[in-house]
């Protein structure tokens, strides 16, 4: 295959893959209408719309839009109850907001280790993490992969605890026939510039559950109920409603997810086929029960030893001069976050010391090892790579397969 673009080869691929977001015509057009109708805030009609389309989609009885998928998580706690003090339990390989909304509703975040073949949180951990003060629990479906449901409903009912998916990966996955949203009691999604449904920014709660669904709308809305004066507040809220710009280009947006989800699913199958054989580089599982998987990224583990020992940074440098995106994962697992420092939540002037200050809780010394491991080495490839043909998808294999013949010339690149 010749020599290594990084070493001054011919590379790969010189032609871009598919950039993100995407858009046409029908999205110009509900603009224009939102534009013209003069009514620009969270009232317009275009935000019922989406609501009632987005929790038909997601087997959901409810919908309740937002500003984004942080303060959804954040709302979801407290419309469960959650209060200062109390623990919830959470995982370690996420974004921080899966976490940082648990301190946003004053509570403390209790972290459980992940299993070693999906990075989802391990149920089989769980319930030894459970205490008299835990109230819920937030499962990631991290990738797009459910988490195990079964096992974390059936936990959480023996224990009387609320579940709060985190399904800001996974718009469209399925757990056993039930689309992810609608198996917990909120499911709690982004729509994020990078997220596989998206209108820049934005969020939603999904829940069967109308008295929830209630409390979440009223959090949302100034603490208003429906049918009462604009100038009546009822609980203490804040103003998290989506603008109808927003809305309506997720109206369109949600059109489009299916046949990009299909996609996706179609080109990284077609990939995981093409690379199975490359020691060294192990696919993430998908769980049997998974009755359908969807892409935010496609996640896998790169194992140095058997790259002759090449560190994972090298390879990612290497595969991108080769034309491929190159992987990312995050630097640490969520509880080695600075804000997350123990000594600096127990001090008197941060804001959650109250919550904190007599908490056994110590994540200065916490190690979890799957999660630490997954950390060494893990990686993953955004969506909009998989959304073109399955051209992209050989030269991606190609330039794996490259590298892993060539790493003898990688050994002095830093």
């Amino acid at each position: 295959m010749g020599k290594l673009a990084i070493t001054g080869g011919k590379p790969v691929r010189t032609k871009p893959f598919p950039k993100w977001p995407c858009y046409g015509k029908g999205e110009n057009k509900l603009l224009a209408e939102v534009i013209e109708s003069g009514i620009w805030g969270g009232y317009n009609i275009k935000v019922s719309e989406f609501e009632n389309a987005f929790a038909e989609y997601c087997d959901a009885k409810l919908c309740i839009l937002a500003v984004n998928g942080t303060v959804t998580l954040v709302c979801a706690l407290i419309s469960c109850g959650v209060s200062p003090g109390d623990e919830v339990i959470v995982t370690p390989i996420s974004f921080i907001s899966t976490a940082s909304s648990v301190l946003l509703a004053g509570a403390i975040p209790i972290f459980v280790d992940v299993e070693s073949d999906t990075y989802n949180i391990d149920p089989d951990k769980i319930e030894k993490a459970i205490t008299k003060r835990t109230k819920a629990i937030i499962p990631v479906h991290f990738s797009g992969q459910p988490a195990n449901m079964k096992k974390i409903n059936e936990i959480a009912k023996k224990n009387n605890l609320y579940v709060i998916e985190d399904a800001a990966h996974a718009h469209g996955a399925e757990w056993q026939g039930k689309r992810v949203g609608s198996i917990g009691d909120f499911g709690s999604f982004s729509f994020q510039n990078t997220k596989l449904l998206t209108c820049g920014e934005g969020g939603a709660l999904t829940t069967n559950d109308p008295d929830l669904a209630d409390k979440a709308r009223s959090y949302f809305n100034q603490g208003r109920k429906p049918k009462r004066g604009w100038f009546e507040h009822f609980t203490l809220g804040t103003n998290c409603r989506i603008s109808a710009f927003q809305a309506a280009v997720l109206v369109e947006q949600l059109k489009k997810l299916p046949e990009e989800n299909e996609r996706r699913k179609t080109n990284i199958e077609y990939l995981i086929k093409k690379i199975k054989g490359i020691n060294g580089l192990i696919p993430l599982r998908i769980r049997p029960e998974v009755t359908y998987p969807v892409y935010y990224i496609f996640s896998g583990k790169y194992i140095q030893e058997k790259f002759d020992g090449i560190p994972k940074e090298t390879f990612f440098k290497a595969l991108e001069s080769e034309g491929i995106p190159k992987p990312e994962f995050y630097p640490y697992p969520l509880y080695k976050n600075p804000v997350l420092n123990q000594s600096e939540l127990r001090k008197p002037g941060n804001p959650l010391y109250l919550a904190h200050k007599d908490s056994p809780t110590d994540y200065d010394k916490l190690s979890l090892p799957e999660s630490e491991r997954a950390i060494k080495e893990g990686f993953w490839l955004a969506h909009q790579t998989f959304l073109g043909t399955t051209k992209d998808m050989d030269d991606i294999a190609e330039a794996i397969i490259k590298i892993r013949e060539n790493t003898n010339e990688l050994k002095n690149i830093k």
